[in-house]
C-alpha cells in the first residue's frame, strides 16, 4: 500500500536495535483516515463478507481492528493480556513471548465472545517475529473457530514472523513489508 509505505518513510523512524518506530500515525496518534484506507484494502484482498468477528491483541492493534470491524459490520475481540475481575465464565488462552516488552505475557479471551461458529479475521497494526499472531491463531483453534486470514499493517520481514506463517500456509497479507532498515533507512520488500 503505497500510501502506508510513503508515511513510513517520511513520519517513520529507526531506533537502535531495528526498532521501526510509527506512534506518530499508526499505534499512539492514530490517524483514522489512513487507518479507513487501511480497512479498505483489506476489504480488497480477503472476503470480509464471510467473516464474523476481527481479532487482534491488546494494546496497538486495537485502534486499526476497530476501524476495520466497523467498516464490515462485524464485531472486534481483543485478546487481553491480563485477567481482570470483570471477566467471568471460560477462557481461551495462550502464552507468548512480547517482543515489544521483552517478557512472557498471556492471551486472554473470554470464551463467550469467541465459539465455534465464528470465522476470524485477525489484524494487527505491527508484526515483527509473529509471537501475538502465534497467540491468536492457538486462541482461535482452541475455540474450534475458522481462521480467515491475518492482515498486517506493517510487518519486518527481516524478522521472519511473517514469512514463518506462510510457509505453514496461513493467508498473511502485509500491507507495507520492511525488508532491511540499513543505516537507519527503511527498505521494502519490493525495494530490495
Amino acid at each position: 500500500m503505497q500510501q502506508l509505505k510513503e508515511r513510513i518513510l517520511r513520519e517513520g523512524r529507526v531506533l537502535p536495535g531495528n526498532i521501526v518506530k510509527v506512534d506518530g500515525f499508526l499505534n499512539h496518534r492514530v490517524d483514522t483516515a489512513l487507518m479507513g484506507d487501511i480497512a479498505d484494502e483489506f476489504a480488497r484482498y480477503f472476503d470480509t463478507n464471510n467473516i464474523t468477528m476481527v481479532l487482534t491483541a491488546e494494546a496497538s492493534g486495537i485502534a486499526l481492528a476497530t476501524v476495520c470491524a466497523q467498516k464490515y459490520g462485524v464485531p472486534m475481540v481483543f485478546a487481553k493480556k491480563a485477567k481482570s475481575d470483570n471477566i467471568e465464565g471460560g477462557l481461551y488462552q495462550s502464552d507468548i513471548f512480547s517482543y515489544t516488552y521483552k517478557k512472557k505475557v498471556t492471551l486472554i479471551v473470554a470464551q463467550e465472545w469467541l465459539g465455534p461458529d465464528d470465522k476470524v479475521l485477525i489484524i494487527d497494526d505491527f508484526m515483527a517475529k509473529g509471537y501475538a499472531m502465534r497467540g491468536l491463531i492457538d486462541i482461535v483453534q482452541k475455540a474450534g473457530a475458522q481462521l480467515m486470514g491475518i492482515g498486517i499493517a506493517v510487518e519486518k520481514g527481516f524478522q521472519d514472523g511473517g514469512d514463518s506463517l506462510r510457509r505453514e500456509g496461513y493467508d498473511v497479507h502485509s500491507l507495507a513489508i520492511i525488508d532491511a532498515v540499513d543505516g537507519g533507512k527503511i527498505v521494502f520488500r519490493e525495494d530490495c
